[in-house]
């Protein structure tokens, strides 16, 4: 059989390496658009502390989960690169209340988790990251994890060419059913639309309105010279703004959520000082590191919250995988394995009913 790829990102790029690694011949095709949600994400790998509903938490769990299998498949494949870390995540607060309500939660939902690890209380968050504030507690589960967005797409990719997997770059587009890149068609058997926030302008001439639109995320990047934050974990304060780090004393604050933004790349004076600001509020510690950089990333975000997996229905050789909105680097790897079931007419591990990817055309 042979499948072509529409994107390469997270999760056109598992999808590849997945049918790859089943036996299938696999052409990814790139438009090379800037402000691909992959290549500015510093993805957290922690659905436990999360506020999200029950339905995407339990594709995110699972998730999670899968990050482990991703890892070894990987260094099958002679790629240990992933960036994937296990750092543990906790969520801060200064209000005791919040704490309590966060670790009964968190406590609920790690307790049958394979992967959360233990959940625990500390009165002073900063004991594990010294730039936060001096008031604030957290709930902290040894099981989240870190990843870096990028490497990890680029390791999708290594693995998949050690496949065979052919990577395309060109101007692509489905008419009638069929792949054109450049104008020729590229010719197989199963397409696989993974285009992010393009994904909607891409099957539209198939007479499908999909509801994923681009959600601009601003994220910003520091540097504590001379400061091991290799080890620090993931923190989530009660909004939706995050902190995490990498080695090399880099530090990741996000984000913003900018729904209605359209392909607009740009870092604004607004979105900037957003970040500073919720940043700076939860980790005084940053105020004297060196910003290296903010980086554009247009989230592909649905009507509903919840990712679009699965076949159209006058198109069945044509599966969609989008929509992750802010959860797309945990989401995506999971996802790339479902939509490789489903191209090669296996049931996938977990029931897609709850994201038709035309469950908005319908309405």
């Amino acid at each position: 059989m042979r499948v072509a790829v529409i994107g390469s990102g997270i999760a056109g790029a598992s999808a590849a390496h997945q049918l790859a690694r089943r036996g299938a011949e696999v052409v990814v095709v790139d438009a090379g658009r800037t402000g691909v949600a992959t290549a500015a994400g510093a993805g957290i790998v922690c659905p436990w502390t999360s506020r999200a509903g029950e339905e995407l938490y339990r594709i995110a769990s699972v998730a999670a989960v899968y990050y482990r299998t991703l890892v070894e498949e990987l260094a099958e494949d002679g790629v240990t690169d992933s960036s994937f870390e296990v750092v543990g995540g906790m969520v801060v607060s200064a209000d005791p209340a919040e704490l309590d309500e966060a670790y009964e939660r968190i406590s609920a939902r790690a307790s049958s988790s394979p992967v959360a690890g233990e959940v625990r209380r500390l009165d002073q968050a900063r004991e594990l990251f010294p730039a936060l504030a001096p008031e604030l507690g957290a709930v902290h589960v040894a099981g989240g994890g870190r990843v870096d967005g990028r490497r990890l797409r680029d390791a999708l990719l290594a693995a998949a060419a050690k496949r065979g997997v052919e990577l395309v770059s060109g101007e692509v587009s489905l008419n009638g059913g069929q792949v054109q890149v450049n104008g020729s068609v590229l010719v197989a058997d199963k397409i696989v639309v993974a285009a992010g926030a393009w994904s909607t302008e891409l099957v539209a001439p198939l007479g499908v309105s999909l509801g994923v639109t681009p959600q601009r995320g601003q994220i910003s990047h520091f540097e504590l010279p001379g400061v091991d934050t290799g080890p620090w974990p993931v923190v989530l304060p009660v909004s939706s703004h995050y902190l995490l780090a990498f080695p090399g004393s880099r530090v990741v604050a996000g984000a913003t959520r900018e729904t209605g933004s359209g392909f607009d790349y740009r870092v604004t004076a607004e979105g900037q000082r957003e970040v500073l600001e919720h940043a700076l509020s939860v980790a005084p510690g940053l105020a004297d590191a060196t910003l290296v950089e903010t980086r554009i990333g247009f989230r592909p975000a649905s009507e509903d919250g919840l990712p679009l997996l699965g076949a159209l229905t006058k198109h069945p050789d044509v599966l969609v995988a989008s929509g992750f909105g802010p959860s797309g680097l945990t989401l995506a790897p999971f996802s790339g394995t479902l939509i490789a079931d489903l191209a090669l007419g296996s049931t996938p591990s977990l029931d897609l009913a709850a994201y038709a990817p035309e469950r908005f055309s319908a309405r």
